[in-house]
């Protein structure tokens, strides 16, 4: 007499119940994120096309002890020719009094789409950068930041 339940039949059953989140994570690692597209300053600078994740890297620490001057880094994937460079790229805040923190205009005569500054944060926050190509299309990084002391304090 065989049983209803063989190993084989619940090993299928688990291994289909368990792949559900992976592929959860895959469609919507495949889905443009909505969030910084939704963004008004986002939307303002790419002027209502497409932004995209990828090819820009921002480099934030994770917590920062003081917001008055927080390391920040961007880094675009580009060869920076005639043909195909970054135009600008933007930093934008969520939470700051003056939310587009930077804007940072670049060309072929950069050499690369790389930069390094420093910013104020006004508490933990989620901090966007969006550049701008040559061939007309927007790419996005966004890290979020937990601020211990902030910065930026509007005072009115």
């Amino acid at each position: 007499m065989k049983h209803a339940f063989s190993r084989r039949g619940f090993l299928a059953r688990t291994a289909g119940v368990l792949a559900l989140p992976a592929f959860a994570r895959l469609a919507q690692a495949q889905t443009p994120a909505l969030a910084p597209a939704l963004d008004p300053r986002v939307q303002a600078f790419a002027r209502g096309a497409l932004v995209r994740p990828g090819r820009v890297t921002l480099t934030l620490p994770s917590l920062a002890d003081n917001g008055n001057s927080v390391p920040a880094r961007i880094v675009v994937e580009s060869p920076m020719s005639a043909a195909d460079h970054v135009k600008a790229i933007r930093l934008i805040s969520d939470r700051n009094p003056e939310p587009v923190m930077a804007t940072f205009r670049l060309g072929p005569q950069s050499g690369r789409a790389d930069i390094a500054t420093r910013v104020r944060l006004a508490g933990s926050q989620r901090v966007t950068a969006v550049a701008e190509c040559s061939d007309g299309t927007f790419w996005y990084d966004a890290r979020s930041i937990v601020v211990t002391i902030s910065a930026c304090l509007d005072e009115s």
